[in-house]
């Protein structure tokens, strides 16, 4: 990494097999610090093997890593005393108590004697776990297990934290209170590396993502550039009148470039006597031909409004590559 480089992770070609199965192959990133960078993609895509090969735990077959500078494979422990992994199912002792268990983890990660109680303090009540600081384990729900688990991977304010599908399983409450939190971290500067399949958490937190199939980038970007380059997934939101509605679909659905008019159910226009269309394959310099072809059947239209390609666009076209 040169003295004037910004970026935290860089890999060239990485990759790491398993007997025939290539888990990952030729991964390329560059992540710069501070970035909230998402890696998308289905469960065995190798989200895992790939933070594993960024900590050190595993060797790469071939090509190369660095981290904050260094190599992985020669600088474990290094790398490993800057950064925090929350696995998808961390493992949390039922007989210590929160305070017992980060206090566990404050001298394991080396944090100062004197200075662990504070530490301690401060996370229990970032997290807001000070009431149950002496409650054990074993008596949390998965919400604050899950709170608990962050505030561990947490222990020795780490530069780059690895959250593994950080909110898998967590009701609506809970996955609040985890998007709130690794924006609380991007705010303190810190690197957050997402391993999710949940598109819209991904597309909410993100700076960039990269989409992975088969151990395989697919692509990196934002959402904005990725639906820029694949030309996919553009749409264009058109408000009618509520009696036109079933016409209306019926004439978008058979006007070129349109690809498919489907109706799209709101409460409230409805009430207001005005119905939402969601018109795909088309984009903003479609709209004179769809105002034209409306207006010459006496359909009246009350908006219309071109739509970036949504995270769940770009996905699954980049699937069907």
């Amino acid at each position: 990494m040169d003295a004037t480089s910004t970026a935290v992770i860089i890999t060239e070609e990485l990759t790491r097999s398993f007997g025939a199965h290539i888990a990952v192959n030729n991964l390329t990133l560059r992540i710069e610090a501070g970035e909230v960078f998402g890696f998308l993609g289905h469960n065995g895509a190798g989200k895992t093997t790939t933070v594993r090969l960024l900590n050190g735990v595993l060797a790469p077959t071939s090509g190369s890593v660095r981290v904050f500078g260094l190599d992985p494979t020669t600088a474990g422990h290094r790398i490993r005393a800057r950064t925090g992994v929350l696995t998808e199912t961390p493992a949390l002792d039922s007989r210590l108590t929160a305070r017992a268990t980060l206090l566990h983890f404050a001298e394991v990660y080396g944090v100062p004697a004197r200075d662990r109680r504070r530490r301690v303090d401060e996370l229990l009540a970032t997290f807001e776990l000070q009431k149950r600081a002496d409650s054990k384990v074993g008596g949390f729900s998965k919400g604050m297990r899950q709170r608990l688990a962050l505030a561990r991977t947490l222990i020795h304010d780490p530069d780059i934290i690895f959250l593994d599908e950080p909110t898998s399983g967590l009701d609506p409450v809970a996955i609040r209170d985890v998007h709130q939190m690794i924006e609380w971290l991007t705010h303190r500067g810190r690197t957050v590396f997402l391993c999710t399949h949940n598109l819209a958490e991904a597309e909410r937190l993100c700076d960039r993502v990269a989409v992975l199939a088969q151990g395989r980038v697919l692509a990196i970007g934002t959402t904005r550039e990725l639906g820029s380059r694949l030309n996919r997934g553009h749409r264009i939101s058109v408000e009618v009148d509520a009696s036109d509605i079933a016409r209306a679909v019926k004439l978008f659905a058979a006007t070129p470039p349109v690809s498919l008019a489907e109706a799209v159910t709101d409460r409230a226009a409805v009430r207001n006597g005005s119905a939402s269309i969601v018109l795909h394959g088309v984009s903003r310099p479609d709209i004179p031909q769809i105002i034209q072809t409306a207006t010459e059947q006496g359909i009246k239209l009350y908006r219309v409004q071109p739509e970036e390609p949504s995270l769940e666009d770009v996905y699954f076209a980049l699937q069907e590559l």
